[in-house]
């Protein structure tokens, strides 16, 4: 009987995904604690929670540190138990500390898992080590070992893997408040050779039995089909890390030395059989967010027809020398690209965060909805109480309708294909449905205007609104804030003492910057913002109406409504609300309580909110007003600055006087041909769910409490207009 032969294939073809994670630079935002922190990463397949696969492969310092030895302690390390990499202790004292870090860390993640290239993603893991500023030593590491402060999680997707180069922002959560500068550039490498590079990739052995001979020829198709695949995916991560690094090399006016061998592949007889690296990448568009496809699908749709068909009939020991000689050339443009990178680092940092700030409006759509409308005419009542609208219909969206509208489009993500070509947040991409739905109505009056970058002063109204600072100051980290503290604990009082307070406060502060950029000569453009949050908003309108205010007018620029009652509390349909209110009026007097349901008069037309709403928001040159439907505090045609149903039913003197007063404000709104003023609508709509039933979310106090809670929504309007913010 003859003899039959089996093909046993040889592990040769083997690719291996390196991501190189360069830390620039620690900034403290907001820590509430001093004391030394510590950055731990790891990285795993996301299908693996319980084991990090990324090996720790090299670590750089490209800078030396201008730390003394009080601000930093120890070397980084790596812990061979979990594969993680960590920092150096690093002590943080103040706010708005800068620790620059200058590290690049590079994981290996083989790929022996999956049959030929990845299928599933990595999970890119930042935790925020910290330990008391009395811990020194060995306790000071036991310390930073015992837990994570704060853990800040991104996920690489599969289709991302062949090439990402991108900035990362990390942030950790409201309670670490930090921005720590990272870039992430990812590649698939040829691993380590197993072989003699012209050794054969299969070996026959003698064997008895016919019934193999199938199977071994199975084999040596698999091999050769894995082979095939494997050395289209590096000419692909080939064309792709070119084509990025002759980007960036134009980016920051850099030349870049790449020996001919490695920027043309024509000058092999072999490589001259297969396709070109432009071939593979004449069709995409390269950049810190926008990378080809990976996976089978993804490279076959990078090559034609032809080219494909000419890679396919290379034999194996071709395949096998086409392997080595990408495989080679790829890792020696990867080490010139890691080298380049620290050699150019700050303005390939600031090259790489321009894009992506570019790009967070697109890779936000998802959670915004955007409408136009047209800034309407008057609403005009008639002398025996009829109205007649000209060109002004009532709202098309009560606050109903507007939830049901947001809850549509909440169970509409569910159905999305969310961008698989960039890193994702897992603070927002972990749970895509709980993340808060932005209606942004912007109100056309004029076309929007140009800003300059010139810098500007901006007072904020409370504590609380901390988080919409910070990202006020990521946007913009020249801007100086006053967190008003003023009328702390003085909020019960009359609207016109706490406005006058907050007059002398605002003034202090802005004569106290202007006085000392005026001794160093740096005195620009100023430009004084608001944001308030609930009856802040009346405050600070309050201020504004102040004589002495006169001088400051002139520099308003942006303000920042956070549900404001604008309107009062004539049509608040909140009975449990009004209870409250009647109950603080009847008890303690509460004044500013008389003054939001306009029963701090007799004459509705002498009363504190009707006299406010003819002056203050026409001195602003963008207006943004943030409501929710869900938010039972304030009503929503009162945060919105907009007509109710209740009103237009309403044909007593008390619907005319809310006309009147709805009137004065769309006045003041409403530029003047010559003017361009910005003024919009956000419509934000949280996640009930995550609520539960309890009193909170019964009366409507979660939501309205949710807006100092969460700065998702604040990332996603700002980031979208950042040209208001800055």
């Amino acid at each position: 009987m003859p003899h039959s032969l089996k093909v046993r294939a040889v592990a040769m073809f083997e690719a291996v995904q390196e991501i190189a994670i360069y830390i620039h630079r620690f900034h403290n935002l907001d820590l509430f604690q001093q004391g030394w922190y510590q950055i731990k990463i790891t990285m795993r397949w996301e299908d693996d929670e319980d084991v990090s696969f990324g090996i720790p492969a090299r670590v750089v310092q490209y800078e030396a540190r201008d730390l003394g030895p009080s601000s930093i302690y120890g070397i980084w390390r790596i812990d061979d138990t979990d594969n993680s990499f960590s920092t150096q202790p690093f002590r943080i004292k103040y706010a708005r500390q800068d620790i620059h870090l200058c590290m690049m860390i590079s994981f290996n993640l083989s790929l022996g898992r999956f049959e030929v290239l990845p299928t599933t993603a990595v999970i890119l893991k930042f935790e925020l080590m910290y330990a008391p500023t009395f811990e020194n030593g060995a306790d000071l590491q036991a310390s930073l070992d015992a837990y994570p402060a704060a853990v800040h999680e991104f996920r690489i997707p599969p289709k991302a893997l062949l090439g990402l180069h991108s900035y990362c922002p990390v942030h950790f959560d409201a309670l670490h408040a930090v921005l720590v500068d990272v870039s992430i550039h990812v590649s698939l490498l040829k691993a380590a050779s197993t072989a003699p590079r012209n050794s054969r990739n299969a070996e026959f052995v003698a064997n008895k039995s016919y019934d193999t001979l199938d199977q071994g020829l199975s084999d040596a198709a698999s091999v050769k089909l894995k082979a095939f695949m494997i050395v289209k995916a590096l000419l692909t991560a080939h064309g792709i890390l070119l084509e990025e690094l002759q980007k960036l090399s134009k980016a920051v006016d850099q030349a870049i030395d790449i020996p001919e061998f490695v920027s043309k592949r024509n000058d092999m007889k072999l490589i001259n059989s297969v396709p070109q690296a432009n071939q593979f990448t004449t069709e995409v568009e390269i950049s810190g967010q926008r990378m080809p496809q990976n996976g089978l699908e993804g490279a076959d749709r990078a090559l034609d027809f032809e080219t494909a068909e000419k890679l396919r009939s290379l034999s194996k020991r071709e395949l096998l020398n086409c392997y080595h000689s990408v495989g080679n050339r790829l890792l020696y443009l990867w080490n010139i690209f890691l080298k380049f990178h620290r050699d150019n680092k700050t303005k390939i940092l600031e090259f790489l965060h321009d894009a992506w700030a570019k790009d967070r409006k697109a890779e936000w759509s998802i959670w915004m909805v955007y409408s136009k409308v047209e800034m309407p005419h008057h609403y005009i009542n008639s002398g025996v109480h009829r109205r007649v609208s000209s060109l002004w219909k009532l709202p098309d969206e009560p606050p109903q309708t507007a939830a049901t509208r947001a809850e549509l489009h909440r169970r509409s993500i569910a159905q999305m294909r969310i961008n698989n070509r960039s890193i994702q947040d897992m603070h927002i991409f972990g749970d895509p449905s709980s993340i808060p739905i932005v209606i942004v109505e912007r109100v056309m009056n004029a076309p929007r205007r140009t800003i300059s970058d010139n810098s500007y002063l901006r007072q904020g109204h409370h504590l609380d609104l901390r988080l919409i600072r910070n990202q006020w100051l990521l946007i913009d980290p020249k801007v100086e804030f006053l967190m008003s503290e003023t009328n702390e604990d003085k909020t019960s009082g009359d609207f016109r003492e706490m406005g006058h307070r907050l007059a002398q406060e605002v003034i202090s502060f802005v004569r106290k910057k202007m006085d000392k950029a005026s001794r160093y000569g740096n005195l620009g453009d100023i430009r004084l913002s608001f944001v308030g949050h609930s009856i802040g908003n009346l405050i600070i309108r309050t201020a504004l109406a102040e004589s002495m205010m006169e001088p400051f007018l002139r520099y308003l620029y942006t303000y920042v409504s956070v549900s404001g009652p604008h309107l009062g509390y004539l049509y608040s349909s909140n009975s449990l609300f009004n209870s409250g209110l009647w109950l603080l009026k009847k008890l303690k007097g509460t004044q500013c309580i008389h003054q939001l349901t306009f029963t701090d008069d007799q004459d509705i037309q002498n009363t504190f909110i009707y006299k406010l709403c003819k002056k203050t928001l026409d001195h602003f040159r963008h207006i943004i007003l943030l409501s929710s439907p869900q938010d039972g505090y304030v009503p929503y045609h009162s945060a919105r600055i907009e007509l109710c149903q209740a009103a237009s039913r309403d044909k007593s003197k008390k619907g005319r006087v809310f006309l009147e007063m709805l009137n004065d404000c769309l006045d003041q709104i409403r530029a003047n041909p010559s003017e361009h003023r910005v003024f919009m609508r956000c419509d934000v709509n949280f996640d009930a769910t995550s609520y539960g039933k309890n009193l909170n979310s019964f009366i409507g106090r979660a939501a309205h409490i949710e807006f100092l809670e969460s700065d998702i929504f604040a990332r996603f309007i700002m980031w979208s207009f950042p040209e208001l913010f800055r």
